[in-house]
């Protein structure tokens, strides 16, 4: 039997001037195994469809209306929905974190350039954990591209971004 759909209604968070990217992460990592999101937004959010694609969320969009929009986002087949967290299984198997960067005061792309300079410091094996204001759309395909491992994920209160970065060890990057 399949779940019902977890609605959100960013709405009246655009239409007062703000901006539900972090409620909308919130309540993607808050979704059950298997679980929909059914998202409300007063024009069609199409940046949002390839970071939930990279989520493991298929969507389909409609238009229902004054220039709202209702989009679906349902968990690819054979997908698990989202990536693994700090705090997941995966991040058991990492040392702890030899630095932590607090970044989420800064304007962006300051938290991007710190976290890349950071990291080019880490020696094989080591891990850094940088907190972060909102999801690094743009750090995390750069942090692959350099050969870079990262776990992330939002905290409890929703509105921190944990990103542990680790160098691979030397067996690894040979392997």
């Amino acid at each position: 039997m399949a779940q019902a759909s977890h609605e959100l209604d960013v709405r009246p968070i655009l239409r007062s001037g703000g901006e539900p990217f972090s409620a909308i992460m919130q309540a993607v990592s808050g979704l059950s195994a298997g679980q929909a999101l059914r998202l409300l937004a007063t024009f069609e959010p199409v940046p949002l469809y390839g970071v939930l694609g990279k989520k493991g969320f298929d969507h389909a969009a409609r238009e229902i209306g004054g220039g709202d929009w209702e989009v679906l986002f349902t968990p690819k087949v054979g997908v698990l929905a989202g990536p693994p967290t700090p705090g997941g299984a995966a991040a058991s198997r990492w040392p702890e974190p030899v630095s932590q960067l607090d970044n989420r005061d800064l304007d962006p792309p300051e938290p991007m350039v710190r976290t890349l300079a950071a990291v080019e410091e880490l020696q094989p094996g080591e891990v850094l954990c940088a907190l972060l204001c909102r999801e690094p759309v743009f750090l995390l395909p750069e942090l692959g591209k350099r050969g870079f491992e990262w776990l992330g994920g939002f905290e409890a209160d929703g509105t921190t971004y944990k990103l542990l970065v680790r160098k691979a060890a030397q067996r690894e990057a040979a392997e």
